[in-house]
């Protein structure tokens, strides 16, 4: 995969902010994490903090993603049907994991990742694993670029959007990083949140993007079975090097 240049602000000036922004955040809604922690608590049950591998910064010696834990507040249940399988996602998001969702609140604790340096403030968000061995080279250009909490994407539709569309404004973001940019996409972020409220499109479950794909035609059953065996490999071996454990 082509390496791309990347300026002396996204090299350093955006990683500073990163961990004064995040550092900050913390220390000043301690109180926020430690009421949201007792309610997701109390209304879901433990854990308390949903752990899941993604993937995130390309290694440019081996061409191949850093695969981290991305940490979230807990917004579903773990209900199960009778033969013991989880239910559908839309099934087991609660009233109360909808607001978390729709309130951006479930995200608070991606500030550690940011602290750790898995993420950014901006840039584009990180889809599943299993997301990615679907997107081809050009997709996965995106991964060039630290996966962010907000990015060009978030403001322009969320989920509302399809999947191409999505990863079309995360390779226009990707072209030109920039402080007037990131600074533009985190105060439209929080016009978001505080502002007019998510339209229920916005902040619906949305279909994997090999869910996506199999749906519109575009791969065969077996194309997707192959893939979703390469992510399942994938993270088993990035657990037994250390770089995920579940």
């Amino acid at each position: 995969m082509t390496v791309r240049k990347r300026g002396f602000y996204e090299k350093v000036i955006k990683r500073l902010l990163d961990l004064l922004l995040a550092l900050l955040t913390v220390v000043l809604l301690s109180w926020l994490y430690l009421i949201l922690a007792v309610l997701v608590r109390v209304k879901m049950g433990s854990p308390v903090i949903f752990r899941q591998p993604r993937p995130g910064l390309i290694d440019p010696k081996t061409g191949s993603e850093k695969i981290f834990s991305m940490y979230k507040f807990r917004t579903m249940t773990d209900g199960k049907d009778a033969a013991g399988n989880l239910l559908p996602d839309e099934e087991r998001l609660t009233a109360f994991g909808r607001f978390l969702r729709g309130t951006s609140l479930d995200e608070l604790p991606e500030m550690f990742n940011i602290l750790r340096g898995d993420m950014s403030l901006v840039g584009p968000r990180p889809q599943l694993v299993r997301d990615m061995v679907f997107m081809d080279e050009r997709v996965r250009r995106r991964h060039t670029a630290k996966p962010g909490l907000t990015g060009l994407a978030q403001i322009s539709g969320r989920n509302a959007i399809g999947w191409e569309q999505k990863f079309a404004y995360d390779l226009q973001y990707i072209e030109k990083i920039t402080f007037a940019g990131d600074f533009a996409i985190v105060m439209k972020t929080i016009l978001k949140i505080f502002g007019k409220k998510e339209s229920s499109s916005e902040l619906d479950v949305t279909d994997d993007y090999g869910d996506a794909l199999l749906k519109a035609g575009r791969i065969t059953r077996e194309e997707y079975d192959a893939k979703q065996k390469e992510a399942r490999e994938l993270l088993h071996e990035t657990s037994d090097t250390g770089l995920y454990s579940v």
